[in-house]
């Protein structure tokens, strides 16, 4: 099996901001409650007509940048997204057309929040085998579109944006992806939803005078599982490659709510200047919130060549995984 690499990154947010203060136009809340309970001052929401795929060209041209490779080069796209702009083509097909990467084939991958490291482990798998030799996989939401702006226990929380990564074969031991665990339990898949839209509930009247073609999220359920799941999948990514938490230079959680990080941080024993943290100015982007923050975090300084890494999410589904990766660039 060889082994894998990142060898660029690029994040793109859109220009709007919408800030707490906007949203007391909105819905019945005010500034301090929503940064109390969430550790959200502003977000960022794509403009109309701007789709997940637009965010996503701009991201991932960032990445073949630093990568120092062109559009020709890659083999596979993935976009890991829960708001793709339509059921089909694929967002990644889409992209594919948009930067003129013609050898490349595509697919979408949908595991809510935890879509990112489910697509870059796929695609990690398909370089360690052979299959492929460059990979561009994608975060990129525009939550917008499924917000139901009358309802302020979700509308305060989500944000547009994306994140893309290339990933290729290491040239040597270092800056390699150590280890990815990931798990899910359909069960509790009623807790975070968006039930219209689908074969179950398709669009009708009905659905959108019941609003159902909005996301759905029962906030306190969601906070226990995901605190408990993505401190033990953390555990069991680091164990996998044989590390502990204390060898951890940057813990980059996904950056749902102020409380659930907190408590993971507390949970793992994570001091303060370890944990990498963005929710502030960009709310929680569901699958584009690990390769947002993971490249703000590189050119913020928080991480450098040869930082082991630990990402760890938590989505709808319930999906939650884990992925630790020694920095290489």
């Amino acid at each position: 099996m060889k082994q894998v690499t990142i060898t660029g990154i690029g994040s793109y947010l859109p220009e709007r901001i919408l800030t707490n203060k906007d949203l007391e136009k909105i819905v019945e809340t005010n500034e301090e409650w929503i940064f109390t309970r969430t550790g959200i001052k502003e977000r960022r929401i794509a403009a109309e007509g701007e789709m997940p795929s637009d965010m996503s060209v701009k991201a991932s041209e960032k990445a073949m940048a630093m990568a120092g490779i062109t559009a020709a080069d890659i083999d596979m796209i993935v976009v890991a997204t829960i708001t793709p702009d339509m059921p089909f083509p694929c967002t990644a097909a889409i992209v594919q057309g948009k930067i003129g990467a013609k050898n490349a084939f595509c697919f979408d991958l949908e595991a809510a929040c935890s879509g990112f490291i489910f697509a870059m482990e796929t695609a990690r798998n398909y370089i360690a085998t052979g299959s492929v030799k460059t990979a561009l996989v994608i975060g990129a939401e525009k939550i917008s579109a499924i917000t139901d702006w009358t309802d302020r226990g979700t509308c305060i929380i989500f944000g547009d944006g994306a994140g893309a990564v290339i990933l290729q074969e290491s040239n040597g031991s270092n800056g390699n992806i150590r280890s990815t665990v990931m798990a899910s339990d359909g069960t509790l898949g009623d807790l975070l939803k968006m039930p219209g839209g689908g074969a179950l509930h398709p669009a009708s009247h009905k659905t959108v005078d019941d609003r159902l073609h909005f996301l759905k999220m029962t906030g306190k359920e969601v906070f226990k599982h995901a605190v408990r799941c993505m401190g033990d999948v953390g555990q069991k990514a680091l164990e996998k490659c044989g590390l502990a938490y204390e060898d951890v230079d940057c813990l980059i959680p996904h950056q749902a709510n102020i409380r659930i990080i907190e408590a993971i941080a507390e949970r793992v024993k994570a001091p303060p200047e370890k944990v990498f943290i963005n929710l502030e100015r960009v709310g929680n982007i569901s699958a584009a919130s690990i390769p947002v923050a993971m490249d703000e975090a590189l050119k913020s300084g928080r991480i450098k060549k040869g930082d082991i890494i630990l990402a760890v999410a938590f989505g709808g589904g319930f999906t939650w995984g884990a992925t630790v990766l020694e920095w290489g660039i």
